[in-house]
C-alpha cells in the first residue's frame, strides 16, 4: 500500500469517527475561540501560531522570516505531524491548544469545515487558482482553505525497454503481447504494463475516464453514487480483462499488488506502470532509467482521470488571530513562495497557477511536467465525511470482479450497497 493511500485511509477513518461528536454542535461551533484580543489582527498586530510537519519546517521558517519582515506579525512555528494535528483539532482547538494555521490533505478540508473546526477563507482574485483548485478546498459553496501543492497518478516507463512512452491503452495491450515480458511460472501472463487496480485510489482514474464517479453534484450529493453506472461497470470490465487474461496472480493481491508492481518495474520486467510522484525516489535509488508522462488514452478515447490530490493551508476556527492567518495564506501561496517549495525544498508541485505554468514550460523536470499535465484531467476527491465509507465499500470491488467471484456489475452493485447502507447508518 502506498504512503499516499495510508494517509487517506487513516484520515478518512479518523474523520468518520469524529462525525458523531462534531455534528451535535455543527456549524454553531464555527468561530468558537475567536473572541481573543487578536481576532481581527492587522499588519504588525499580535502573533501567529503556525504548525507544520518535519518535512516542511525549513521551508516554513524561510517563509515565516520574510512574512515577519513584510507584515510585522510574529510567527511562532511548531513542528508536529500533520495528521496528528488534524485529529487533535476538535479537542485542542476549544481548549486553546491548537495552532492558528496548519496544512491538511484536500480530502480532509471539507469535512472539518462542515463540522465547524475550520474558518472560512477568501482566495485572492489574481488567477492563482482555477476551478479545480477551488473545488479542492470548498464544500457547500464555502471555501475552507488555500490550495498549496498538487499531486496525481502518472505513467512511469523504462527507457531501456521503450524508445517512446505508450500513448494509448491499445499500445499497452500490444506491449503485453511481447513474449519478453512473459511472467515466469504463469503461462500467458505478462508484466509489460502494470497498475495497482485492486486499490480503489489507483483504479478511480479508469472508472472516471469511462464516465463513472463517486458522488454526484461535484462530489457532494451522497444520494447519487456513480460507481455502478453502465459507464463505471464498463471500466471495471476492462480492468477485469487485464486481471484474467494478461496479469499474473500477484496483481490481484489486495495487500501486496503495489509492491509486486514496483518490484517488477525495478527489476526491468515491467516496461510501464501507473503510480504517483511518491514512487520516483524509490525508482531513482534503484537506478531505474525511467521516464514519466501522462497516463495513455483509454480505449474509449477519453483521458485517464485519477483523483486530484495534494494539500492546502487551513485556518482553525478557534484561531485568535484571524487577520494574520488570512495574510499568511495569501503570502505562503503566492508565486514566489510556491516556486520556493518546489525548487529548494520538497519538490512538490505548487497549486499556484503562475508557478505551475513556469515549471511546466521550463522543460527541466519530466516528473513535474507529467503531474501537471495529468492534474489537468484529474478529479477532485470528494472532501466530505461520507467519503470514508467509499474506501470501505469499494475496497474489494476490483478484486471481486478480477478474480471472477462476481461479475463486474455484481461487484459494483455490492460496493454501492455497502456504501449506501453505511452512510444511512452513520450520517
Amino acid at each position: 500500500m502506498s504512503r499516499h493511500r495510508k494517509t487517506i485511509k487513516m484520515g478518512a477513518f479518523m474523520l468518520s469517527a469524529l462525525v458523531l461528536t462534531a455534528c451535535s454542535s455543527g456549524k454553531q461551533s464555527k468561530g468558537t475561540g475567536n473572541e481573543g484580543t487578536n481576532a481581527g489582527a492587522k499588519d504588525g498586530d499580535g502573533t501567529l501560531e503556525v504548525l507544520v510537519g518535519e518535512d516542511y519546517m525549513e521551508y516554513a521558517q524561510k517563509v515565516a522570516d520574510e512574512f515577519e519582515k513584510e507584515s510585522g506579525i510574529k510567527v511562532n512555528l511548531t513542528e508536529k505531524d500533520m495528521m496528528e494535528t488534524l485529529e487533535a483539532l476538535p479537542l485542542d482547538g476549544p481548549a486553546d491548544l491548537g495552532p492558528d494555521v496548519m496544512l491538511s490533505p484536500y480530502d480532509r478540508i471539507g469535512g472539518l469545515g462542515q463540522q465547524g473546526h475550520l474558518a472560512p477563507v477568501e482566495l485572492p482574485d489574481d488567477d492563482r487558482y482555477d476551478e479545480t483548485d477551488r473545488r479542492q478546498v470548498s464544500v457547500e459553496d464555502e471555501t475552507y482553505g488555500a490550495p498549496f501543492v498538487i499531486e496525481s497518478l502518472v505513467l512511469y516507463y523504462n527507457k531501456d525497454l521503450l524508445d517512446a512512452p505508450p500513448e494509448t491503452f491499445e499500445d499497452l495491450e500490444k506491449l503485453a503481447e511481447d513474449e519478453k515480458y512473459q511472467f515466469e511460472g504463469e503461462t500467458g501472463k505478462s508484466t509489460a504494463f502494470l497498475a495497482n487496480w485492486v486499490d480503489f485510489y489507483h483504479t478511480y482514474g479508469l472508472l472516471s475516464g469511462f464516465g463513472g464517479y463517486v458522488f454526484g453534484d461535484k462530489g457532494e450529493d451522497t444520494s447519487d453514487i456513480g460507481l455502478n453506472t453502465p459507464e463505471s461497470v464498463e471500466g471495471i470490465a476492462y480492468a477485469t480483462e487485464w486481471f484474467q487474461d494478461r496479469w499474473p496472480e500477484g496483481m490481484l493481491d489486495t495487500t501486496s499488488a503495489g509492491d509486486f508492481m514496483d518490484d517488477q518495474f525495478i527489476e526491468g520486467k515491467a516496461a510501464a506502470i501507473i503510480n504517483g510522484p511518491w514512487g520516483a525516489s524509490n525508482y531513482a535509488s534503484k537506478d531505474v532509467n525511467y521516464g514519466v508522462t501522462t497516463v495513455p488514452v483509454l480505449p474509449n478515447g477519453e483521458e485517464y482521470k485519477p483523483f486530484a490530490g495534494g494539500k492546502g493551508w487551513i485556518i482553525s476556527s478557534y484561531a485568535k488571530n484571524m487577520g494574520a492567518a488570512q495574510q499568511w495564506l495569501d503570502f505562503v501561496t503566492n508565486e514566489e513562495n510556491s516556486m520556493l517549495v518546489f525548487e529548494e525544498y520538497t519538490k512538490e508541485i505548487p497549486a499556484n497557477q503562475q508557478a505551475r505554468q513556469k515549471i511546466a514550460s521550463s522543460n527541466e523536470d519530466e516528473l513535474a511536467e507529467a503531474v501537471i499535465g495529468q492534474y489537468d484531467n484529474a478529479v477532485p476527491m470528494p472532501n466530505i465525511p461520507e467519503m470514508a465509507e467509499v474506501w470501505t465499500g469499494a475496497e474489494t470491488m476490483m478484486y471481486d470482479a478480477g478474480s471472477g467471484k462476481k461479475t463486474p456489475q455484481q461487484s459494483a452493485d455490492e460496493a454501492v450497497k455497502i456504501i449506501k447502507e453505511n452512510i444511512e447508518q452513520k450520517y
